[in-house]
């Protein structure tokens, strides 16, 4: 009788060693994503079924009686990472107190709306076409003081940190108050100085972002568009023809582009585009801020190809440098050609 007994309390031990390491043992599988993203909108059963889907619980009985003991009925959508060796006991207590894990958003550059919503929609559970949407709503963004051309002025490139399931709403207000923060009443004086608001600011920044990386060059070709501004002459900036022209693969701007038809096209109209081409750099803005005072009306690319630009207020020059980055770039091409032939 005291085998039987002894034999009964072994298996009892066994079965609650084996219920204690099911519930706390690493019963928990990584999935080849490494996250479990949960909708707005599902249920716990639709979470239960997801979980055994991608094979991250083997059966619903032990999550079922942790999430009954710990109550957890309520699901929190959202993005929650599923570590190596989880037991079911800290999966149900992660999902209940909603702990997800962070998207981080690295903005550089974007051209076009397009371009950033579908970098929202790749990162984020809100789509693509429901940013877009948002970006192309004068209603929504009378809210920023902007409009469907000057929406990425709210952008300052950075990195920002938002929960999966952000709405497209939250998703902009974040970005549109660290702009606020960046536009400091000093900065916003430097720009006044040369008639410029915010907005003009960084679509002329954006402008300069596409003409050059030089960083030593930036100021003074923003001194030549505010002196072009502020003479009445065209910005004739070949990057907003490559933005009105949706092209921004063109190596060279021939006279058959310069007439397309576009409001953001400086040739054939006066002033700033009415909205950026493009995202620009902390660098680039600050350059725009604090832009040299100079006579320089003209500029173009030096002939020796370095990537620097050759400044003048005086037209005969600026024809002179032309002419001769414009034969450079034929040498260029020229050799270009005839070693492809050769191969």
């Amino acid at each position: 009788m005291k085998r039987w007994i002894g034999l009964a309390a072994l298996i009892i031990v066994l079965i609650a060693a084996f219920l204690v390491w099911k519930l706390f043992g690493p019963a928990v599988k990584q999935p080849e994503e490494k996250f479990l993203y949960i909708r707005t909108g599902s249920t716990f059963d639709s979470v239960v079924e997801d979980l055994l889907d991608k094979k991250i619980i083997t059966s619903a009985e032990g999550f079922n009686l942790i999430s009954k003991a710990l109550k957890f009925n309520v699901v929190k959508p959202g993005k929650y990472e599923i570590k190596k060796g989880m037991n079911l006991f800290n999966l149900v207590r992660m999902l209940k107190n909603g702990r997800q894990s962070p998207v981080d958003l690295v903005i550089i550059k974007f051209r076009t709306k397009e371009e950033f919503a579908g970098r929202i929609g790749r990162e984020f559970e809100t789509d693509s076409m429901q940013m877009l949407e948002f970006l192309n709503n004068n209603d929504s963004l009378e809210h920023y003081h902007l409009d469907t051309n000057t929406w990425a002025c709210a952008i300052i490139p950075d990195t920002y940190r938002y929960f999966w399931n952000s709405t497209p709403t939250k998703i902009f207000s974040k970005l549109y108050a660290v702009s606020q923060n960046f536009w400091t009443d000093e900065r916003k004086q430097k720009l006044r100085n040369n008639n410029l608001t915010p907005e003009q600011g960084y679509t002329l920044a954006s402008i300069i972002e596409e003409e050059t990386n030089r960083k030593s060059d930036k100021g003074k070709i923003a001194s030549v568009y505010i002196n072009r501004i502020d003479k009445g002459i065209s910005l004739q900036a070949d990057p907003t023809v490559k933005f009105a022209m949706k092209d921004f693969g063109l190596k060279r701007i021939y006279e058959k582009y310069l007439t397309v038809e576009s409001p953001y096209n400086t040739y054939t109209n006066k002033g700033l585009p009415p909205g950026p081409i493009c995202t620009p750099s902390v660098e680039t803005l600050k350059e725009v801020i604090n832009a040299p005072k100079t006579d320089y009306i003209y500029f173009v690319a030096d002939s020796d190809l370095n990537g620097s630009s050759v400044f003048t207020s005086n037209y005969k020059d600026h024809m002179k440098y032309a002419k001769l980055y414009q034969q450079a770039l034929n040498k260029q091409d020229s050799i270009k050609k005839t070693r492809e032939n050769m191969q």
